[in-house]
């Protein structure tokens, strides 16, 4: 173990392969921002586009959406890859040279959104490599990301969800009618996504679920992101979310005060535009009963225990105008920056932005490696 003298170095990984990219660049910045240096020392690692693990400049600036241009891992910088016969070790792969070892982290923060990075892919590389890593799991992390299974997993420990329809790739390629008389038979609004991504990309909302040539299209735009698509009941009501951390103490999660999301005017939904781009809103802690706050607390708890989460997620719920509370989706790695609503609703519980990072390093800290 080291020294009390020698700083812990922890490894921020950030990009990827999946369309959440550019937003994992975003929240890497917000969190490299305020980490404490004196304790701590950052390696910033890149993965660009096309998967390569690259040493990146630790600068924010450098990561931050400017005038509405979105940051990017650049193609430059000395190639990495993970050893996985020394716990923690990272080796330069320069090109037509032997590979050097390049040093060793403590843990690393997976700051990644999406496919090959917040899926359990990342997460199973680490497992193997005996590293300490914040966040989620790999079953738990496969689970979140996953809408279908998170639904699955929800509703069989008793979670109430909204109606939905799982699209396979096969399903939609060979028996297309009896997908949309499917569609159709949700009724009414219906929200087409993605099965495994987020950051609202990819998501149409279509009016009328009989009208087969919207669902057609939404369904379409959504492969061109995933080929396992979700189509899910509308819900009339108000959005509403919380944040879960782990117990520093083995004990049970600890639940932030919940948000409600307010939608800027001109969005039909809280897609990619509005909820990075516009002037959307929360209201934090949301104007709720105070038994519909215990009870949005309890079951944001509650989820994040069924499906064995780790570190942290965020627990999104739609409060119903039927009185019902249905839990959405659970997101094990959400949105990091200053502005985004898990740093909001901790910083409006009682912990600010950098004690919230360092609560994450030090969660990842304790948790030992291999089964748990």
């Amino acid at each position: 173990m080291m020294s009390e003298q020698q700083k812990i170095r922890v490894a921020v990984v950030f990009g990827g392969r999946s369309s959440e990219h550019e937003i994992s660049c975003v929240t890497a910045g917000g969190v490299m921002s305020v980490i404490d240096t004196d304790r701590y020392e950052v390696v910033p690692i890149g993965i660009t586009r096309d998967g390569d693990w690259r040493v990146v400049t630790a600068d924010p600036g450098e990561l931050a959406i400017v005038d509405g241009r979105l940051p990017s891992v650049p193609d430059t910088g000395a190639k990495l890859a993970l050893a996985l016969d020394t716990p923690g070790a990272f080796l330069e792969v320069p090109p037509d040279a032997v590979p050097r070892l390049v040093g060793q982290v403590d843990v690393v923060l997976p700051l990644l959104h999406g496919p090959f990075g917040e899926d359990g892919t990342i997460q199973g590389l680490l497992e193997m490599a005996e590293v300490r890593y914040a966040g989620a799991g790999v079953f738990a992390s496969a689970a979140s990301m996953d809408k279908v299974f998170m639904k699955a997993l929800l509703t069989g420990q008793g979670l109430k969800t909204g109606p939905y329809l799982a699209v396979s790739d096969r399903a939609w390629t060979r028996d297309r009618k009896r997908v949309l008389d499917n569609v159709a038979a949700l009724g009414g609004v219906v929200f087409v996504k993605p099965a495994r991504a987020g950051s609202s990309i990819g998501i149409s909302r279509v009016p009328d679920a009989t009208d087969t040539a919207a669902v057609t299209e939404a369904i379409e735009a959504a492969r061109a992101h995933d080929p396992k698509v979700i189509v899910e009941a509308g819900i009339r009501g108000r959005e509403i979310e919380c944040g879960v951390l782990e117990s520093l103490d083995g004990g049970e999660p600890d639940v932030s005060l919940p948000a409600e999301i307010h939608v800027a005017e001109g969005y039909d939904f809280y897609d990619f535009e509005a909820k990075y781009l516009s002037s959307s809103s929360l209201s934090i802690p949301a104007d709720l009963p105070d038994e519909v706050t215990r009870r949005v607390r309890r079951l944001a708890a509650d989820a994040f225990d069924a499906l064995g989460c780790e570190g942290l997620a965020r627990v999104d719920f739609f409060y119903g105008d039927d009185g019902e509370i249905y839990v959405n989706e659970l997101n094990t790695m959400p949105g990091f920056t200053p502005s985004s609503a898990f740093p909001q609703m901790w910083a409006a519980s009682g912990l600010d932005y950098p004690a919230l990072v360092d609560r994450l390093i030090r969660t990842a800290l304790n948790r030992r490696t291999g089964l748990r």
